[in-house]
């Protein structure tokens, strides 16, 4: 049982410290994983598998991927400031509302998700855990059933964040696809313009082309390399066939250049930028200026000023690469922190859980361990899904050990209610009786049996046990008032009583009197020979036992022996009184204190050890044999009690 420390939870205990002291710069680092999930998924997973450098080509045909991906849409590429997990279900479904109704719906998706994972574990814990205090009430598994209010808000604001974001997806898709047509009609336009153009008006012809390919907006992202590809090879062509207006075109390649070697620059400055996240996103920004804003340069430029700007937007890329597989080496101890999480539910052995209290205690360490896993900073997207996965399993596995314990405890607290039905029964049965000798053992005796019995469903553990209460109280409020009034017989034993005490009062105040100890035993044979008196009246009892103490006073006696003719004519008095719980009370007592004793005696057995060196006449060491041997005949005489209540019946 858990009472004695299961060693299956020691291990849980001994491990929730070390995962809470993990580094600290670990969370830290949420930050920065955020950055990373914003990031479309297919390029972070490439970045994240590819351990050797890419080639220059390689790089800039990710970033043409990456512009093409953003040219579809308006992407939210801001860093996530708000750590989804550590809002409440309250607080995700405000933030989720405010989302929706205040920020354009192809930008939120991201965040979106965020809170759909977040509201999505929180809930699952808040369902297991209603769903094991149904059954633990009796309940069936599969009569369970949970409605929350939030949850239905929640369920209502993602239905409309799905059909608003539907409705933009299929109005973007008519767009991208009427924007693709435009822009290969104009692509058909300078072709025709290079084939057939008025050399006078061409070059004018060419700049209003060049107006139209600008003023349309984004295309699918599928189409956008290829499209744009073949249109600035037009662009080139004709640059490069222009040659009745070549003062117009030396021109425009003189401020081509101009414009692409200030992006040249920018790039390079990118690179020495400490923040690698940001200097990425501006690095997207001018490929797209470059590619959709600034035309060609003339031939004897064109490779050198590309050059420059490949191996600028490389030294970008690469720091980035590094970078990502730092993160992804500091985000293993948030992996392995929430896998051994995962392993100490696991291990958790509940075999011997056998009791209500049992569970308790194994569900509060689950529950310190599933707070822990929250707690833990966030982890990369290709494994957060596993993980969460293997928790919900070791979580499940342990409560369905749990749900099985009380289904089957559901059965025995039914025999278990039955079983006190009938004792409730036999209690009202004869609460009113007026036979107290025999009553009164029978009462005692049912509410012996009712303590034995186990747990009753706690729909009806607060009923019935007001009734048993009500049914006893009863009785035995009626006893104590019969006894409190007392008999004929024993008003007459208090009577006697009294005249005994104030006879042997006189004897006690006598200084010249001298009493032995065979007075003092007739004195108390013949106070215990007059009987009991009222149960109202028993405060005469400790009157008596004041006087026998004045009386052992004057005697020169052992002590031992003063002490056990006091305590056996106490216990007498209890006996004759029927007072069981004093008489327990005092086994109690004496057992206590002969532990105390004999620690005590050991400690000062042990302090001797300072005194090795030490004469035998040395002031300390007396002190200490002589405490010793004082608390030994206190032990003996202690000892000498216990035996004698142990052959004592009642």
């Amino acid at each position: 049982m858990l009472d004695t420390k299961d060693e299956n939870l020691q291990k849980p205990e001994e491990n929730l410290k070390k995962i809470e002291e993990a580094p600290s710069t670990l969370v830290e680092k949420e930050v920065a994983q955020e950055k990373i999930d914003t990031e479309p998924s297919s390029l972070v997973e490439k970045e994240k598998s590819n351990e050797d450098a890419l080639s220059e080509k390689e790089v800039i045909e990710e970033i043409d991927d990456q512009i093409a991906f953003n040219s579809e849409g308006d992407h939210n590429d801001e860093e996530l400031e708000v750590n989804y997990e550590e809002l409440d279900l309250e607080s995700l479904v405000k933030e989720l509302n405010s989302l929706i109704s205040e920020q354009p719906i192809q930008k939120i998706n991201d965040k979106v998700n965020r809170i759909k994972n977040s509201f999505s574990k929180q809930f699952s814990v808040l369902y297991d855990e209603k769903k094991s205090a149904f059954i633990e009430q009796g309940g069936e598994s599969i009569d369970f059933k949970y409605s929350n209010p939030i949850k239905v808000e929640y369920n209502n604001l993602m239905k409309g964040f799905k059909e608003k974001r539907g409705n933009y997806y299929k109005s973007l898709d008519v767009q991208l696809n009427t924007n693709l047509e435009l822009k290969l009609e104009v692509i058909d336009q300078l072709k025709e313009l290079i084939k057939n153009g008025d050399a006078k008006t061409m070059y004018i012809q060419f700049r209003s082309i060049q107006d139209k390919w600008r003023a349309i907006g984004p295309i699918s992202r599928d189409k956008y390399n290829n499209t744009w590809r073949t249109y600035h090879h037009h662009v080139e062509r004709f640059y490069d066939l222009l040659h009745l207006s070549n003062d117009l075109r030396d021109l425009d390649f003189k401020h081509n250049l101009e414009e692409k070697l200030k992006l040249v620059v920018k790039a390079q400055e990118l690179g020495e930028h400490h923040d690698i996240n940001y200097a990425f996103k501006q690095l997207q920004l001018l490929h797209k200026t470059w590619k959709e804003e600034i035309g060609p340069v003339s031939k004897e430029f064109r490779e050198k000023v590309w050059s420059d700007f490949s191996s600028a937007t490389k030294k970008i890329h690469d720091k980035r690469h590094d970078n990502f597989r730092n993160m992804k080496s500091d985000y293993q101890q948030n992996i392995d922190n929430k896998n051994e999480i995962i392993e100490l539910i696991k291990s958790i052995d509940v075999t011997k859980n056998n009791s209500h209290s049992d569970w308790q205690k194994s569900m509060k360490i689950v529950d310190e361990l599933r707070d822990l896993f929250f707690k833990v900073g966030n982890v990369p997207k290709s494994q957060s899904e596993t993980i969460w996965q293997n928790f919900k399993v070791a979580t499940r596995e342990f409560n369905q050990h749990k749900n099985n314990f009380y289904k089957k405890a559901k059965g025995e607290q039914s025999v278990n209610l039955d079983k006190k039905l009938k004792l409730i029964e036999k209690a009202n049965s004869l609460k009113d009786s007026d036979d107290w000798e025999n009553v009164t053992e029978i009462m005692k005796s049912i509410q012996s049996d009712w303590k034995k019995i186990g747990h009753v469903p706690r729909k009806h553990s607060d009923k019935i046990w007001n009734e048993f209460k009500n049914a006893c109280n009863h009785y035995f409020d009626r006893y104590h008032k019969f006894k409190d009034l007392g008999s004929k017989e024993e008003q007459e034993v208090y009577s006697k009583k009294k005249d005994l005490l104030e006879l042997i009062k006189v004897q006690a105040s006598e200084k010249e009197n001298k009493v032995d100890i065979e007075t003092i035993k007739d004195y108390i044979e013949e106070w215990r020979s007059l009987g009991n008196v009222p149960f109202n009246l028993r405060h005469i009892e400790s009157k008596f036992s004041k006087v026998l103490d004045t009386l052992f006073s004057k005697l020169s006696i052992d002590h031992k022996e003063k002490e056990m003719i006091k305590f056996e004519n106490k216990m007498e008095g209890l006996i004759a009184q029927n007072d069981v719980r004093k008489l327990d009370e005092e086994h109690l007592l004496i057992r206590k204190k002969i532990d105390e004793s004999v620690k005590e005696i050991h400690q000062l057995e042990n302090n001797i050890s300072f005194f090795s060196n030490a004469k035998s006449d040395n002031p300390l060491l007396k002190g200490v044999l002589k405490n010793i041997s004082d608390h030994k005949e206190i032990l003996e005489v202690l000892q000498d009690k216990q035996n004698f209540l142990k052959n004592l019946t009642y």
